[in-house]
């Protein structure tokens, strides 16, 4: 298949390339054209072996130009996807996760009216569901974001589905679950900590700023991830949601003891409220029998895998 992974530089969009690559597919990378980090040049470094196009979200006519390819199928990974960075910009993240992706699942529906058959997979997040019980979480609970970011998310699902039924645009959801691993950078939990408890083991320091860390998540691997990705370009069933979830509920004070542990430094996390986010939700973990069932997808890798595989990737 031609296959198009926008935000093919990001964390997620490397990992998956590079599959999509070994499987046989014929992959274009979508990235942007300007303020690329560090972090995403040197991912692109890795990337030689794809076609790249630019793409900015935010520009009507490079979105059109983008989608003007032939493509089998486009997986829409390119966002505003730090929770932090939306409350901090709430508009952009409105503009860049929701109306670019309405403009793209258009641009792609209208190439279904031409009579191409392309499939749209929208990477979108559990942090649709908001807060709820402490219960695994399926498809068909309601949604309640209670961040700029995931509001924005759903409204990207909301756009896209609804050009699903308008033109018949093959449109899958994929509503992931926090995930991690070698080479996500700092804004995330895991790296977070790992950054702050290796400075804290130089130094010598038995104390460590954190956020809460009451809240109860689960952790897959990035190669899991990305796994169920490509099963779900395959073998997933248009205009239908599915969760990308492991199921193993881990509290944030957890996870900094095993981080802490792997790192074979100790230490004490001590609240900050600079690090404190204003709505977190106290519990969220999924429930993906209905992408077992449908795809034969399973995740491979344990939290303790993939924390020794993150530690393990970076020396002082």
């Amino acid at each position: 298949m031609k296959i198009l992974v926008t935000g093919a530089d990001g964390f997620v969009g490397a990992v998956l390339s590079h599959r999509l690559v070994e499987q046989g597919h014929e992959v274009t990378g979508a990235v942007r054209p300007d303020g690329v980090t560090d972090v995403e040049r040197a991912r692109r470094e890795t990337l030689s072996d794809l076609q790249i196009e630019y793409l900015e979200l935010l520009d009507p006519a490079s979105i059109r130009a983008v989608a003007s390819g032939s493509w089998d199928a486009v997986v829409h990974l390119a966002a505003l996807s730090s929770v932090t960075d939306a409350e901090r910009e709430p508009a952009r993240a409105w503009e860049v996760n929701t109306l670019g992706t309405a403009r793209l699942a258009n641009e792609l529906g209208e190439k279904k009216l031409a009579g191409e058959d392309p499939l749209l997979l929208l990477v979108s997040t559990a942090e649709v569901y908001g807060a709820g019980p402490a219960e695994l979480r399926s498809e068909s609970d309601p949604v309640n974001p209670v961040s700029p970011y995931a509001a924005s998310k759903l409204g990207a699902e909301i756009a896209a589905l609804e050009v699903h039924r308008r033109t018949g645009l093959r449109v899958v959801v994929a509503r992931t679950f926090p995930h991690t691993g070698p080479g996500q950078d700092t804004r995330f939990v895991a790296p977070a900590f790992l950054e702050r408890i290796r400075f804290a083991r130089k130094i010598g320091a038995p104390v460590v700023k954190v956020g809460r860390i009451d809240p109860v998540r689960e952790f897959m691997h990035v190669a899991d991830v990305a796994r169920a990705y490509a099963a779900m370009i395959e073998q997933g069933r248009s205009g239908q949601v599915y969760n990308v979830s492991c199921g193993r509920a881990v509290s944030i004070k957890e996870l900094f003891f095993m981080l802490s542990d792997a790192l074979g430094h100790r230490v004490i996390p001590e609240s900050d409220h600079d690090l404190i986010r204003p709505v977190d939700i106290p519990h969220l973990v999924g429930d993906s029998t209905k992408l077992r069932d449908e795809t034969g997808w399973q995740p491979r890798m344990t939290l303790e895998e993939t924390i020794r595989e993150m530690v393990d990737a970076e020396t002082d």
